[in-house]
């Protein structure tokens, strides 16, 4: 026997059921009498349900983390306004065309570029290796791989050095047998950067092959294709946002790579200042050229993450958020497998 809202117990009394918004639930629904759902028209919310959880959190926001806050948004924000305001806005064209600024800036692009490229050759076989495989060891060569990331710089390009340079453990062999010698050169240059930007590219592609669903390379397998087409058409289309983003990371760090690159390679001009190591030598000698070159440094620092929030890879976001959708995907990757 049941009335209406609830059903009677022993006893004859009534059982009171919550019912919500979408259908009745049990003795323990979501919605109690104090806990009710806002009406979707409710006057007081103006329709919106939402804007009543705002405005509950922004009652909530205490001055003990508001103080805090204010001061590290200051702190981070005030050194980049003092160098907008200090800078030579009517000399910036002159300071960057000059010989030595263009060297630097010159080489800064070719030594970065070709960072990129070994990271990708390198880095995203790694970052597969890590992420698809298992292997005694993995754990560590993972740690190793993200050491850099917290390594000083400085310390990378001493151990490069003791590694590559002319009485290293292996840069003695390339003296003594090829007539090789690495430090204090443009290739130098590339391998300082790499130790210390490839990680970056690494753990972004890592993180999107963990985050990638294998049921799509699964499928690859039993329609006919093998490791490297799997990896070629499936997994690569998958990760692409993913490799672009870590890239672009990779290029920017490889960019601003100082510590590294003046203890491993020197500083040479036309050979192996970059832009980093000509705005520390300015510093001393042309202030006005050495702010120049941090605008340069600073705007391309602000385009890269301008770049990673979306708007030039729109499937960056994608990816991150929930893989893309899956509508669609097993005929696609039928199609794209011969």
């Amino acid at each position: 026997m049941s009335t209406r809202g609830g059903s009677l117990l022993r006893g004859g009394q009534p059982e009171q059921r919550a019912v919500g918004p979408h259908g009745r639930f049990g003795p323990r629904g979501r919605f109690g009498p104090r806990d009710r759902a806002p009406r979707p028209g409710d006057p007081r919310t103006g329709g919106h349900p939402r804007r009543t959880v705002r405005r509950e959190t922004r009652r909530r926001m205490s001055w003990a983390l508001l103080v805090p806050a204010g001061i590290a948004g200051l702190f981070l924000l005030l050194p980049l306004v003092g160098l907008l305001v200090r800078a030579p806005w009517s000399a910036l064209p002159d300071l960057l065309t000059e010989i030595a600024v263009r060297q630097a800036l010159l080489l800064s692009v070719e030594t970065a570029t070709a960072t990129t490229v070994l990271s990708l050759l390198f880095g995203v076989p790694l970052a597969w290796l890590l992420a698809r495989t298992r292997f005694p060891g993995r754990s560590l060569l993972r740690a190793l791989v993200t050491l850099p990331l917290v390594l000083p710089p400085v310390v990378g390009g001493v151990a490069l050095l003791l590694v590559l340079g002319r009485r290293g453990i292996v840069g003695q062999y390339l003296d003594g047998w090829f007539g090789i010698t690495i430090p204090f050169t443009s290739v130098g240059v590339v391998i300082a950067q790499t130790f210390v930007a490839m990680p970056f590219l690494v753990v972004s592609v890592e993180g999107a092959l963990n985050s990638a669903d294998r049921r799509f390379e699964d499928a690859a397998a039993t329609l006919g294709a093998g490791p490297w087409m799997t990896f070629r058409r499936v997994t690569m289309p998958m990760t692409a946002p993913a490799v672009a983003a870590g890239a672009a990371l990779c290029w920017a760090r490889a960019l601003g790579e100082f510590g590294a690159t003046i203890t491993f390679a020197g500083n040479f001009p036309g050979t192996t200042r970059t832009t980093p190591l000509a705005v520390y030598l300015a510093l001393e000698t042309d202030s006005d050229t050495a702010i120049a070159l941090s605008l340069v440094l600073l705007a391309v620092c602000v385009g890269v993450l301008v770049a990673l929030r979306g708007r030039w890879f729109p499937g960056t976001r994608r990816i991150l958020r929930n893989r893309g959708t899956r509508d669609g995907a097993p005929d696609a990757l039928e199609r794209s497998i011969p």
